[in-house]
């Protein structure tokens, strides 16, 4: 396997998202039983803008870009789902996203500062306060998955999340992308996205801690506005990890990881299996014809 590109992905409803070289696809598992792709070519603002590339900004415009890539890949997934008679109209895709995003900035931002600061006589010091936020954010993110885990439908997705894993695992160790030289692999991968996420809420405690004392309004509204520093960190340090996983040092650091792994991940079955190595192979496909285009130019 070349190690010039990185495939990644993300479960969506009955499916998996793989990300290629170009473009991106969608496999998802229809009701009546038969895997339907969507591909569609990526079109990445860094194709346009190379500088965009450099460390710290790309983690931002990979963060970005995956959101944008994840919100449509779940429209879609969601459409299969209801069947062509129920599918979701534009500005009920966009009420349902912006009810997401709302519920995730009262959850992770305003919860955690707003219960913080109402205890700041009981914590002693502005830094220890902040402190203290910053583990509250922590202990809502893992209580919130821990609750959403026991729904069935999010017990599939997380199974999903799975699948997409082990088959990202076996392709990068170069086994044949079928049902039974997958299944053996892990369900952990260290550029997870969850990795990613858990990397943010650490690092947050201790940007925030620095901060000082703020009002709550302007505590609350900074740390919204701090993502951005805090996507492009944590990016380099998830990619810096990934790269050296084999160290004693860097294995330690995916520790955390790999735990929160445990949570959004599930043993898939041989058909979700099935679903995500369609998606590997409809954006491997691309990177084939780039190398026999390379070598008969």
């Amino acid at each position: 396997m070349s190690a010039e590109f990185q495939y990644g992905g993300q479960a969506v409803i009955e499916g998996v998202m793989m990300r290629g070289r170009a473009s991106r696809a969608v496999a998802v598992r229809a009701p009546d039983g038969q895997i339907v792709v969507d591909k569609k070519p990526l079109n990445s603002i860094t194709g346009r803008h190379p500088w965009l590339k450099k460390p710290f900004l790309r983690g931002v415009v990979a963060l970005v870009e995956s959101l944008l890539l994840g919100l449509e890949a779940l429209n879609f997934s969601a459409n299969q789902a209801l069947g062509e008679e129920e599918e979701l109209r534009p500005w009920e895709t966009f009420l349902t996203m912006a009810l997401a995003f709302g519920l995730a900035v009262v959850l992770f931002v305003v919860l955690p500062t707003g219960a913080a600061h109402l205890l700041k006589k009981q914590v002693p010091g502005v830094f220890w306060q902040n402190m203290l936020e910053g583990a509250l954010r922590l202990a809502v993110f893992v209580l919130y998955i821990l609750i959403i885990a026991r729904l069935p439908d999010i017990r599939r997705v997380f199974q999903y999340h799975g699948a997409e894993h082990k088959v990202i695992n076996a392709y990068e160790a170069g086994r044949p992308l079928a049902v039974e030289s997958v299944r053996p692999f892990t369900t952990f991968h260290p550029r997870c996205g969850t990795s990613f996420i858990l990397i943010v809420l650490v690092l947050s405690i201790f940007l925030f801690a620095t901060l000082g004392h703020q009002v709550l309004w302007w505590r609350v509204l900074s740390r919204v506005l701090l993502l951005p520093v805090l996507a492009g960190v944590s990016y380099e340090l998830l990619k810096l990890s990934a790269r050296y996983s084999a160290s004693p040092l860097a294995a330690l650091l995916l520790v955390p990881g790999r735990w929160l792994q445990g949570l959004t991940t599930a043993e898939p079955d041989e058909s979700q299996i099935e679903v995500a190595i369609t998606a590997l192979q409809a954006v491997l496909q691309e990177s084939e014809d780039i190398a026999h285009a390379g070598q008969t130019g």
